[in-house]
């Protein structure tokens, strides 16, 4: 720590204190020489006589100075706070705040530092090879005999059957043109000989009322909800891969008709997410038309929900979880999650760990009490992975945890103190939530971070970027129904193009859709082979 003086007129000696290396700006590399300034006011060295002696009029000259010397000194002091807030944010990273990875600057430092083995790219002599294997001859549409037409030696043609059964083969697989298979519904009207009544036929209840079938409907809202892509896409997509001409209008109002389609089975499966004893939720921004919305999600292992909101506050999460949840919620530290109570929450430690890094950022204290958080973090994972993976029974875990949750609390209480004002709130807010930082420790089925809701709002990401989110209502139920269906079929290994198939077949017919609730022996016993959230 260098320490420059400063000396003003009459009564004021100024100390700055710059922590080398932190106040970098990130566009020239400038220091900042005002961190840390602290003012200490000394007594006169005028005596009463002489300072009655003084002039009335230098009297006051003084008096004036020494005033306008306490508003430069607040002043320096509102503006080397606001400074030290702004170059902090010029240096965020995804390594120490909420922001994604693909924002970081190229100056920011990489996430994850590999040694070099030395080996070359690519697959390692002598790996196993993993060649695509050949399908049953059952399965194969056409089958084409090569046999030599002569001697490959002296040129003798030649003739007869292969004497080896099992002769060398090679499969090619091709898409066939694609072309829309059309149905052609015709109501005939007949006239009655005895009473000469004319009598129009009633129109099959399984055709369907519009220009496209169940099918069509189901890869309009799957190349939409699973893949992302804008309507203008789709319209193109289904005119170049299977020759069928929708326009955009077309494509929206497909778009709804599988919406409704769903609308039930989605109902059911938010009243499900509600009822669980363990949630995972999150929330990201959104855009319906020019009105700034959000986009939660509530997380399961075998169901998981998606809401488009007007607030990312209190009402919001109640509305995704349920006003009377009654389970455990794991969340990042957002104050829309503070009215349930920290017993019944998991505060995410991915989170937490970035907090701790952006401490290290900072000079002094903060940075020491920063390291010293991420140090014993690192043993809170290994147990953690342990026991995840069935190597550390939950007594030994929970025994292993009790001098690291002690280790935390002390830290954490001493950062509550601080000078620094920032690290100090963070402290102080962290501490608040003390008892939502273990429930991973006593609680089966709870993790200590959040990341199975983050990864589910990936995909919602990719869409947001991809086909400029929604324009209306009625687009977003489309967008949260979509994204509930697709999540939670592919958490449970279902078909989601077959599953969304059957769905708008059922509306069509007037039947109950198929159900996004995992059967009662999937809930017990398939939850670790599925895939999480995506």
């Amino acid at each position: 720590m260098d320490e420059k003086v400063f000396t003003y007129p009459f009564t004021y000696v100024y100390h700055a204190k710059v922590c080398s290396g932190h106040r970098r700006l990130a566009s020239g590399g400038a220091f900042s020489i005002l961190s840390g300034m602290t003012e200490h006011a000394t007594s006169p060295e005028v005596s009463t006589d002489a300072w009655a002696a003084t002039p009335t009029v230098v009297r006051a000259l003084v008096q004036a100075q020494q005033q306008r010397l306490e508003d430069q000194a607040a002043r320096i002091t509102m503006l080397e706070t606001r400074l030290a807030t702004l170059e902090e944010r010029l240096t965020q990273t995804s390594r120490t705040s909420s922001r994604p990875p693909s924002s970081d600057p190229l100056s920011a430092p990489p996430r994850r530092t590999r040694v070099p083995t030395g080996r070359p790219a690519g697959g390692q002599v002598g790996h196993e090879g993993h060649g695509r294997p050949l399908l049953p001859v059952e399965q194969v549409d056409h089958i084409v005999e090569v046999k030599p037409p002569a001697c490959a030696q002296c040129g003798t043609p030649l003739a007869g059957a292969d004497p080896d059964p099992d002769p060398a083969r090679h499969q090619v697989s091709e898409l066939p043109r694609i072309m829309p298979e059309v149905t052609e519904y015709r109501r005939h009207t007949l006239t009655c000989d005895a009473c000469g009544t004319v009598t129009a036929a009633a129109w099959p209840e399984e055709m369907p009322r519009g220009g496209f079938g169940p099918r069509t409907q189901a890869t309009v809202a799957y190349l939409a909800g699973r893949l992302g892509i804008s309507q203008r896409d789709v319209a193109e997509l289904l005119a170049v891969l299977f020759q069928l001409d929708l326009s955009l209008g077309s494509v929206a109002a497909l778009e709804q008709q599988v919406s409704a389609a769903v609308a039930t089975p989605v109902a059911e499966a938010v009243a499900y997410v509600q009822q669980h004893a363990v949630v995972n939720a999150d929330e990201t921004g959104w855009h319906e038309g020019t009105q700034r919305v959000w986009l939660w999600t509530a997380v399961t292992p075998l169901v998981t929900v998606f809401m488009v909101l007007a607030t990312r506050g209190r009402l919001g999460a109640q509305t995704l979880l349920g006003a009377t949840f009654a389970g455990i919620v794991g969340s990042d530290r957002w104050s829309g999650y503070t009215w349930v109570d920290p017993t019944c929450r998991q505060v995410c430690w991915a989170h937490l760990r970035r907090d701790f890094a952006a401490f290290v950022e900072r000079c002094g204290e903060p940075a020491r009490l920063g390291q010293a958080l991420l140090a014993v973090s690192a043993p809170i994972f290994g147990l953690w992975y342990r026991v995840r993976d069935g190597t550390l029974s939950r007594t030994a875990f929970v025994a292993a945890m009790e001098p690291l949750q002690a280790q935390v609390g002390a830290l954490l209480q001493e950062g509550a103190t601080l000078e620094h004002a920032k690290t100090r709130r963070a402290c102080q807010n962290i501490r608040k939530l003390e008892p939502a930082l273990w429930t991973f420790v006593t609680v089966v089925g709870v993790e200590p971070t959040n990341n199975v809701a983050e990864r589910a709002l990936r995909r919602a990401v990719v869409w947001r970027r991809r086909s400029f989110e929604t324009q209306s209502p009625a687009g977003s139920r489309f967008a949260e129904r979509l994204l509930t269906v697709i999540t939670t079929l592919r958490q449970q290994d279902r078909a989601v193009l077959d599953y969304l198939t059957a769905a708008c077949a059922a509306a069509l017919r007037g039947e109950e859709p198929p159900s996004l609730l995992p059967l009662p022996l999937a809930h017990t016993s398939a939850v670790s082979s599925l895939r999480p959230a995506a």
